[in-house]
């Protein structure tokens, strides 16, 4: 049994209610391919309006959570309290919770550990800064970030790994097709050789990094890319288009 491919769509801060209902009426009109596990992750706010009102073949994820169950940390949500409203999935270690909001390898890790402890499903996201490619470092940055999070799991049938190249993300900028069948090749063979066959069989690597109806197709040809994390395209009508990929 081969490898379900997987789309995701992180709305990151976009929406309102008005919006959120619009796009999921969208999405119920499209005839969307039924051999792919779609995920959409709205603003915290918005999880339990989102879970809702989304159809029976989309579900719905966090787009980030702590470490802990609950405690003195203003403005974080937990595990236990997505779970609570019925929410099954969160993205950790995004590029922009890295870059932006200074999460180092070792927090994601733990966070990624946390998660599933808790029951939830991770899209767990490890990529490269443009400078860190042009200097030839990207095997190095993505394989350091992978083994922070391998140090603390040991079971990885609810993690989903995002390959996000920071320089393709909202640029316009896309890794080609080739480019990321390279590092999805190399991350399953890193994988293979530091956890086990097994999981490197088995777990999804999908691709993140300015995914558009336009390019999807041709990405998801590669052997190695068993599908996308999207981002501004999510929030548009071409985002049927990116889960029809494979059609």
């Amino acid at each position: 049994m081969g490898r379900k491919f997987f789309v995701g769509g992180n709305w990151k801060l976009n929406g309102d209610k008005k919006f959120i209902a619009e796009l999921v009426d969208c999405l119920k009109k499209c005839n969307l391919d039924s051999n792919v596990e779609i995920v959409v992750a709205p603003p915290s706010i918005y999880l339990e309006y989102t879970k809702s009102i989304v159809p029976a073949n989309i579900e719905v994820s966090a787009q980030n959570c702590y470490k802990i169950p609950k405690g003195a940390f203003t403005g974080e949500i937990s595990p236990a309290m997505i779970k609570d409203i019925g929410v099954d999935w969160v993205i950790l270690g995004h590029s922009e919770r890295r870059n932006v909001f200074g999460e180092q390898d070792s927090l994601i890790a733990e966070k990624v550990a946390h998660a599933l402890e808790s029951g939830l499903s991770v899209i767990a996201c490890i990529g490269e800064k443009l400078e860190e490619r042009e200097a030839g470092q990207t095997e190095a940055v993505v394989f350091q970030q992978m083994k922070a999070i391998a140090s603390k799991i040991g079971e990885w049938n609810n993690v989903v790994i995002a390959y996000e190249p920071v320089w393709a993300i909202g640029t316009g900028k896309t890794a080609s097709p080739q480019q990321a069948q390279e590092v999805h090749e190399k991350l399953r063979k890193f994988i293979k050789d530091e956890i086990s066959e097994k999981v490197a069989n088995e777990i999804r690597i999908i691709y993140g990094g300015s995914v558009t109806g336009a390019n999807a197709k041709e990405l998801a040809k590669e052997k190695d890319i068993d599908g996308f994390l999207v981002g501004g395209a999510s929030i548009k009508p071409e985002f049927a288009d990116i889960i029809n990929a494979k059609k």
